[in-house]
């Protein structure tokens, strides 16, 4: 694939074409994209003009990555341009980009740079709000740990007898590609910024203003991306693009508790569903009176486990009881833990059907023409771990099996990854004790009417939102301060 070199001096500018067998140099004509994608020099016998190679860059932004500047022995500059997807960009991730004049991202965030509003139309204020949103991005990801694990990956990937185990060599070529993956991401960002600031300046110095107006336009439109870049980063875990279990139990307060779990419940459906995630009851155990001890729904969508991952925890609630004649205030707990469903065959613990125990039973509820009539419903034990996994939801027994077995797989799947690597011990940890000093978020309904996070102090005024799913503040913020404490923990 052809490379392109823009030089410019005071005499003015040139666009060549070098061809990387001879090393030789050619003028290439203005039609640039088909040369390049087609590998064909078309040449001609003069120079251009900078106002005529900005109109050219301008016209080929999307299309063309500018690399760092090199140094030339005649007092000119040049700068490379490749067509974007070309690997150059692959091969040469450790060269930190820079504009024309050696500017980087790095660069603009120490230069401090005023952060106005984005409706005040200043370049700089764009380009350092874009930079910011770039080195939180890079820390979040913890980037210097992600290029160690990268080379580590890369080192393992180039050995012989790696495919001897097609099942780990499958999850290291999946690992690399997904690193990677992120890492071209950012790069290209960080990439695009330099060159919108380059087209910015090469413009003043032409008087283009149309020019000048498109890359301030640009600019604007990446800080607004820049934004969603940043929430993208809290999702970087290994299992967080998962979809996911999320059970739900009653703890301390008996009926208030039942009662408060079906709340609980029905606010994770509803997030959810507003998320546009599909959401399936796999088990339910009700309360003798109201409410339910238990139940477990399946969140399939996108990062539903990196989102929900947030919600482990004992929630608490504070309320007039309606149950209580006298009108008493109750304080009520249920206890919320997620289990990722990674789908992933090459994860799987093996289960021998000898190590199971299958219980079938008549299914419970509020009855109806299918139910309680046939023994449906099926609960499965896994002998070995005592797991149980329960589904009365459907109307046969083999979709109730099926179901419940799913279930039981995620559960044991999870055992042994805590077991491994103490990885995600976290997630099913807060059903052990349900009570006092275990919450993670208070619900206060009266004497007055507050949602409390207690571990990032995130607090809304609203409680019937939050209940009725709007939870995304309170997540988050909660993804967003573990990241930096983590981060912090590190240095």
């Amino acid at each position: 694939m052809s490379s392109f070199i823009l030089k410019r001096s005071r005499s003015g500018s040139s666009l060549l074409s070098q061809n990387p067998k001879t090393k030789s140099s050619t003028l290439c004509s203005s039609q640039v994209d088909s040369s390049a994608k087609s590998n064909q020099n078309h040449t001609v016998s003069h120079s251009w003009s900078n106002s005529t190679v900005a109109k050219i860059m301008r016209r080929n932004l999307k299309d063309w990555i500018l690399a760092p500047r090199l140094k030339n022995p005649c007092g000119s500059t040049e700068v490379l341009l490749f067509p974007r997807g070309c690997r150059w960009f692959s091969t040469q991730a450790a060269v930190e980009p820079s504009t024309s004049d050696g500017l980087t991202v790095d660069g603009i965030v120490a230069s401090q740079w005023t952060i106005l509003d984005e409706s005040e139309g200043d370049w700089k204020s764009h380009a350092a709000a874009i930079a910011q949103s770039i080195k939180v991005i890079k820390k979040r990801l913890q980037w210097k740990n992600l290029n160690v694990r990268l080379n580590l990956l890369s080192a393992e990937l180039n050995k012989p007898n790696l495919w001897d185990d097609p099942v780990h060599a499958g999850r290291i070529s999946r690992e690399h590609g997904s690193l990677m993956g992120k890492m071209k991401e950012v790069k290209a960002f960080e990439q695009e910024l330099l060159e919108h600031i380059d087209m910015i300046k090469l413009a003043r110095e032409e008087n283009d203003t149309e020019l000048e107006l498109e890359s301030l336009e640009a600019l604007l439109t990446m800080r607004r991306k820049s934004k969603e870049k940043e929430l993208d980063a809290l999702l970087s875990g290994e299992l967080d693009p998962c979809s996911c279990y999320i059970e739900v139990q009653a703890g301390a307060g008996g009926t208030e508790s039942m009662d408060w779990a079906s709340m609980v419940l029905q606010m994770y459906k509803s997030w959810a569903q507003q998320r546009g995630y599909r959401v399936t009851l796999m088990d339910e155990m009700p309360g003798e009176i109201a409410g339910i001890k238990r139940a477990t729904i399946k969140v399939d969508g996108e990062y539903a486990f990196g989102y929900a991952k947030a919600e482990v925890g004992v929630h608490r609630l504070v309320r007039i009881s309606p149950f209580d004649s006298g009108k008493r205030r109750h304080t009520s707990f249920a206890a919320v833990a997620v289990i990722p469903n990674s789908g992933d065959s090459s994860t799987h613990v093996q289960i021998n059907e000898s190590d199971l125990r299958i219980e079938r039973f008549r299914s419970g509820g509020a009855g109806g023409q299918h139910a309680n009539t046939t023994d449906s419903a099926v609960r499965i034990i896994h002998i070995p771990t005592g797991i149980t996994a329960t589904c009365q939801n459907e109307r046969s027994q083999h979709q109730n099996k099926a179901s419940a077995m799913g279930v039981l797989q995620s559960r044991v799947n999870q055992l042994e990854i805590a077991r491994q690597a103490q990885m995600n011990a976290e997630h099913t940890q807060s059903l052990t004790d349900i009570s006092w000093g275990n919450q993670i978020r208070t619900y206060v309904l009266h004497p007055y009417r507050m949602v409390k996070d207690l571990r990032t102090n995130y607090e809304v005024s609203d409680p019937d939102s939050v209940l009725e799913g709007d939870l995304d503040g309170f997540i988050l913020s909660y993804l967003s301060a573990s990241l930096d404490k983590d981060e912090d923990g590190r240095q």
